[in-house]
């Protein structure tokens, strides 16, 4: 008869610890877990309950298709990992992976890590400019060469424009000049929204249970950004 696994839920940046108190890691399911009962110095990494397959309000169509999908100036370290406590992170990510058959729900492609192609949360907003307010509207699973599509200013910064340019035709099907317009488009539209201090609205998650973390204050963030990119640029 197989043992039920004892499941933690740890986050990345304590994994080391719990190894150290004997948490194992199960490759499969891509969780740690606690090899027998009563191991007092794991409890604290005790798993909850899974997070709802779907999340409260969550509209799962809402900004489907591959696009560029940049985030405004102000919003920078405003992601969902950041602003939820890292234990109900874990949740998010198993939840997100899961429902999604483990495979990126744009291009449908699992992780492989010969190629270093992961799966990734993504996060879909929607913009109120009259209230000023960035709602999360849904969460995604996208393969790392989706998910460098998405933020292709980065992708720039990072030398990745190119490969990132042309993993948006084969997926979509545009031209070299349909994805210079839109890339054009999507980046005059960030201008215009990083103008703007946006108030986060995470009540999907919240009403979901999830635990939110403060994340920096709009002036921190943007700090926090250039910072990140000069160190990337050097």
């Amino acid at each position: 008869m197989a043992v039920e696994r004892l499941w933690l839920d740890v986050p990345y940046n304590e994994k080391d610890e719990a190894k150290a108190l004997g948490a194992r890691w199960d490759p499969t399911a891509r969780r740690w877990y606690a090899p027998q009962t009563g191991m007092t110095g794991l409890e604290r990494w005790t798993a909850l309950p899974d997070v709802p397959d779907l999340l409260p309000g969550e509209d799962r169509a809402f900004g489907s298709g591959l696009f560029v999908d940049l985030v405004p100036t102000s919003c920078w370290f405003t992601n969902v990992r950041s602003c939820v406590d890292q234990r109900d992170w874990e949740r998010l990510r198993r939840m997100i992976t899961r429902r999604a058959g483990h495979r990126c729900e744009i291009c449908g492609r699992g992780e492989d890590r010969a190629v270093q192609r992961w799966l990734e949360a993504h996060e879909r907003w929607s913009y109120d400019k009259a209230a000023r307010v960035q709602t999360l509207r849904r969460l995604v699973c996208l393969c790392t060469d989706c998910h460098t599509v998405t933020h292709m200013g980065l992708a720039q910064i990072q030398g990745r424009e190119v490969q990132a340019v042309a993993h948006l035709r084969a997926v979509t099907g545009m031209s070299a000049d349909e994805a210079d317009a839109h890339i054009d488009a999507a980046f005059a539209e960030w201008h215009s929204r990083s103008a703007t201090t946006w108030t986060l609205d995470l009540s999907i998650l919240t009403d979901a249970g999830v635990t939110l973390a403060t994340p920096p204050e709009a002036g921190a963030r943007v700090r926090q950004a250039e910072r990140r990119l000069r160190g990337v640029r050097q």
